[in-house]
């Protein structure tokens, strides 16, 4: 079992950047493939990024293709997601998630984090 905790979350005018971290727990970290997804007011969770479990495969969403960046350092147990160029409508809960195959799908994941909020001001 893998707990998961994000931050870096916050307020961002349009055209910045963020980095959000999710720190995982447990010593199998390694044996996870991560993902990210979000869920804005109203709208479903969706699919934002996801990283094979030795981050040598990396899939992204159309919505944020060029603009954002996963990544991980499994000495850390932690998973990165670099956002860049920031568009009011990534305004949303932003989560991270463990898996044991690498998929966008949201019934694939098996543990979550609490999510951290990312406001994107016009």
């Amino acid at each position: 079992q893998v707990q998961l905790v994000e931050s870096g979350g916050g307020l961002v005018q349009a055209g910045g950047s963020l980095r959000l971290s999710c720190a995982a727990s447990g010593r199998t970290f390694s044996s996870y493939a991560m993902g990210w997804f979000r869920q804005a007011p109203g709208k479903e969770r969706e699919f934002v990024a996801a990283i094979s479990w030795s981050g040598g495969s990396t899939y992204y969403a159309d919505s944020v293709k060029g603009r954002f960046t996963i990544s991980r350092d499994n000495a850390k147990n932690t998973v990165y997601l670099q956002m860049n160029s920031l568009k009011p409508e990534d305004t949303a809960v932003y989560y991270c998630a463990a898996s044991y195959a690498t998929g966008r799908g949201i019934y694939e994941y098996d543990y979550w984090g609490q999510g951290t909020q990312v406001t994107v001001s016009s």
